[in-house]
């Protein structure tokens, strides 16, 4: 049995903690909390005594944070929020089925996947998809989940690649920003500014080597931390952008994304699903990994 530190805070001190950090005051915590006012107070006065610290200043009736409180809020926050995420997880097996855990991409999430998964729910009423966003390789023996749906070039060592369908890269912008023809040469677009994936950024040297322009200095304009922000900014107007074709597409059916120029390019490693190659057999995650591999690509 592994006994807690004595100075460890239970939940309780840590929602006291959030919570007379966000009211100011124990009365108005105690009344978010359900709590009675002394319930409250004991539980900040017995926090502050396990950490030897004071967490408060007391200011005519107010609480206001001190370093140390301050310096305690932020994990405070995240730790009630991963108890809340891991409880919510746990209840989607109270109904007996699978529960199928995806990482994924947050726009291949977005703009491909959710939109299908309806046909997947409608066929495997018993299996549930609990899908979060990751930008970065999974590592799975450090992860909750069963599968990742990614770039095939970023699974790591010890997993599984089923490719699910290649990435063809096509040049858009806001046809206020570029007019409604939109038909640019490479010349013209590199005088725009050039929206920028951060994870990605080799991606406009790339495409200018592509259509045999002359290389420029592909890294001028903003720069955004994945796809669906790239879609956002382009839409705004602030600039051409590069996107997966099927990412780019709901846009363009909507007319607040034009393709500047017809040349495609295709991306150098495909989408997949990635799992771990430890994973035992599992009925669920094949007829999810089946599902993946026929469903069109285009809908």
């Amino acid at each position: 049995m592994v006994h807690r530190p004595a100075y460890t805070p239970s939940v309780q001190e840590l929602r006291a903690l959030v919570y007379c950090a966000e009211f100011g005051t124990v009365t108005r915590a105690a009344d978010a909390l359900n709590l009675t006012q002394s319930a409250v107070s004991r539980s900040i006065r017995i926090l502050e005594e396990k950490l030897g610290v004071r967490l408060f200043h007391r200011v005519k009736k107010r609480l206001l944070l001190s370093e140390a409180g301050r310096a305690m809020l932020r994990d405070s926050k995240e730790i009630l929020e991963r108890l809340e995420n891991s409880a919510q997880m746990v209840m989607a097996f109270g109904g007996g089925g699978a529960v199928l855990r995806v990482a994924t991409l947050p726009t291949f999430a977005a703009t491909w996947l959710i939109p299908r998964l309806f046909s997947f729910a409608e066929n495997n009423p018993g299996i549930s998809i609990d899908i979060a966003s990751a930008l970065g390789p999974v590592d799975f023996d450090d992860s909750p989940f069963d599968a990742a749906i990614q770039r095939a070039v970023m699974a790591r060592r010890g997993t599984k690649v089923t490719p699910i369908l290649g990435e063809s890269l096509i040049t858009v912008a806001s046809p206020n920003l570029v007019g409604s023809e939109g038909k640019l040469s490479a010349e013209e677009i590199s005088k725009y500014p050039l929206i920028q994936l951060a994870t990605r950024p080799e991606l406009w040297d790339e495409w200018f080597l592509h259509v045999g322009a002359d290389k420029t200095d592909g890294l001028k304009g903003p720069r955004f931390e994945h796809f669906g922000m790239v879609i956002s900014a382009a839409q705004a107007g602030l600039g051409i952008a590069i996107l997966p074709a099927i990412f780019a597409r709901p846009a363009i059916d909507a007319g607040t994304l034009i393709q500047v120029h017809q040349s495609a390019m295709s991306g150098p490693t495909p989408y997949a699903l990635i799992q771990p190659d430890s994973t035992e057999e599992s009925a669920s995650m094949n007829a999810f990994s089946s599902w993946l591999q026929r469903i069109p690509v285009e809908m």
